[in-house]
């Protein structure tokens, strides 16, 4: 399912999509070492970003995660991932999101408008009741996109994230489902 937006649109990631989606993760592998899980060498192969998609896309059938690109809208360039993952159902209903974006385009208000886009299709089309979020400390700017999307601060989630082997504080956020809040 396409979601689009006013300056990008978002969509699942196909196999054809493989060549751009590994170039995006190539470009920006020192830029996204920073902030994300530990890989190795055989994630940046055409191989496992090709395998990669088809997992996805069962995770996705299985109601488990949902993981995007962001396209720009006027070239269909790939500027960007974003997820919802850790899907619950029964009496949660929640998940968390993840984002990462080029960093030549970091600044510009296309993670918060695909933030906005990725929670508006959790609430509206999956019927999620609350999506969260968690930031490391030093992120600033990640923090100011979940904000300016809606999210607000709920506290500090201690060691809880392992990122280039060292278990980093993340500061929590979420976002209640608008139609949710009188229930």
């Amino acid at each position: 399912m396409r979601i689009t937006g006013e300056r990008i649109y978002l969509k699942p990631f196909q196999v054809s999509d493989v060549n751009q989606k590994l170039a995006f993760q190539l470009k920006n592998k020192t830029f996204f070492e920073g902030y994300s899980m530990e890989r190795d060498e055989r994630f940046y192969t055409l191989e496992e970003q090709q395998a990669l998609i088809l997992r996805l896309e069962d995770f996705a059938a299985s109601d488990v995660e949902y993981y995007y690109g962001i396209f720009l809208k006027d070239t269909d360039h790939l500027i960007g991932t974003i997820n919802l993952f850790s899907i619950l159902r029964e009496s949660l209903q929640s998940a968390f999101i993840g984002y990462f974006l080029d960093k030549e385009h970091n600044g510009n208000g296309y993670a918060t408008e695909a933030v906005k886009l990725m929670v508006e299709f959790g609430f509206d089309i999956l019927g999620l009741h609350r999506i969260e979020a968690g930031v490391m400390p030093k992120n600033e700017r990640s923090k100011q996109v979940l904000l300016n999307a809606g999210f607000h601060l709920e506290g500090l989630a201690v060691k809880n994230v392992r990122i280039n082997g060292i278990w980093e504080d993340h500061q929590v956020l979420a976002i209640i489902n608008p139609g949710d809040l009188n229930n």
